[in-house]
């Protein structure tokens, strides 16, 4: 902490974030350049520019070095003609053309555009214009315009750049190949489902990172028979320590190690993708660089300047050193993301079409009034037996039989008339 603030106390106060911006583009740099130069990355050249984080110690006099403006140089002044023989006036005064202008790389702060040369005295103007920077477009000729890139073709470059170095990255986070090759593809076939979201963003590839950070590292894989135990670990010591000594941290230290130490993020954009504070991602930073200093003796008495530079080299060298399986081609993880949209798409319309089936047959065959439900039947007791004739015993019927077959004998009044 001494040594950074006597740093910072030698070099002259850095100019706001915007005016780092301006003053890089002045001078023609990239962010890429200037990473080179100052020995960062690009995402940390940003994040100067944005004002998110400064430079400290040996990186920030590089980089106050680098965007300094050049030392102004004094325009030379033609003086005017009046001070000259009216005799003399028509040959001494020089045409515009031929006045001294400074350049614009000499200037303090030097806007892009070069300046006007110095203006002549109203009785000598130039014989002739300058053109106009755009007078070829207004003449009808056209520019010469870069080639239009179309999306498949940056996705493409995209896909060559970020894929195999991706692949060896989340394999150190999961200490799975098939699953590492799985997940970087899984990303990337989101990617392309999603490019017009991904091609405006302020970095595709670390948009694309996060996703296939977050599908190889879903405890839903623990499920699959392939993917429950890790690969087997290098056989040479070191990088099997440091193997064993990633793998032991959990999932977010393991994570927040790979991208802060490994990839080279800052500790503001470690945080972002890891969806965590500030303060939480530098405690899970030094949390898991205790526990690997642990495994590894090099690491304990370092720096912690010193114990990043040696964790970044000893990660890259265990990822560069493992064997890994390489990506598909980009056209093929392409059209494996449109047959899967293409799939899901006539899922959903067969899924809504078979519920406006079902809805339209129940509607069909539902009643139209109600209809009470009949009642259960039930056992009644306690009713009297039914009243009535007694029933008839065999004498009775035999009696009865005997009068509808055979006539009385008696008084003639008593005989029944029978038709």
């Amino acid at each position: 902490m001494t040594r950074s603030t006597t740093d910072e106390a030698a070099v002259p106060p850095l100019p706001s974030p915007k005016e780092r911006r301006r003053l890089r583009k002045a001078k023609s740099l990239s962010e890429e350049e200037v990473a080179a130069a100052v020995g960062v990355t690009r995402a940390t050249v940003r994040s100067w520019e944005t004002g998110r984080t400064s430079p400290r110690g040996r990186k920030r006099a590089l980089y106050a070095k680098l965007i300094a403006p050049e030392p102004a140089v004094k325009p030379s002044v033609v003086k005017p003609p009046a001070a000259q023989s009216p005799a003399a006036k028509p040959s001494a005064v020089k045409p515009p053309e031929a006045a001294a202008v400074p350049e614009p790389a000499d200037l303090p702060v030097a806007p892009p555009v070069p300046e006007a040369p110095p203006a002549a005295p109203p009785a000598d103007p130039p014989s002739a214009p300058a053109p106009a920077p755009n007078s070829d477009t207004r003449s009808g000729a056209e520019a010469p315009d870069e080639r239009r890139v179309s999306p498949a073709e940056a996705f493409d470059e995209l896909y060559a750049r970020t894929a195999p170095g991706l692949v060896r990255q989340t394999y150190l986070l999961t200490g799975r190949r098939a699953l590492a090759r799985e997940s970087v593809e899984r990303a990337f076939e989101l990617a392309w489902q999603r490019w017009p979201e991904v091609a405006v963003d302020r970095d595709p590839a670390g948009w694309v990172r996060a996703a296939a950070y977050e599908y190889a590292m879903s405890p839903w894989h623990r499920l699959r028979r392939t993917h429950r135990q890790p690969d087997a670990p290098p056989t040479e010591p070191g990088k099997r320590a440091l193997f064993d000594a990633l793998l032991d941290l959990p999932p977010a230290y393991r994570r927040t190690l790979l991208l802060y130490d490994g990839v080279g993020l800052d500790l503001p954009e470690t945080a972002a993708e890891t969806e965590a504070s500030t303060p939480a991602a530098a405690g899970r930073l030094m949390t898991a660089r205790a526990a690997v200093a642990e495994r590894l003796p090099e690491l304990a008495d370092a720096a912690p300047a010193e114990q990043s530079a040696l964790l970044h080299d000893r990660i890259g060298g265990l990822a560069r050193a493992e064997h890994v399986p390489v990506p598909r081609p980009a056209r093929a993880v392409r059209t494996g993301s449109e047959n899967k949209a293409r799939l899901w798409t006539r899922a959903a319309v067969a899924g809504v079409a078979l519920l406006i089936a079902v809805t339209g047959l129940t509607l069909h065959t539902a009643p139209t009034h109600y209809e009470q439900p009949i009642s259960p039947p039930e056992r009644v007791g306690g009713v009297p037996p039914r009243g009535g004739p007694q029933k008839l015993t065999a004498q009775d019927l035999k009696l009865q039989k005997s009068l509808s077959e055979q006539l009385a004998h008696g008084p003639e009044r008593l005989v029944p008339q029978l038709e």
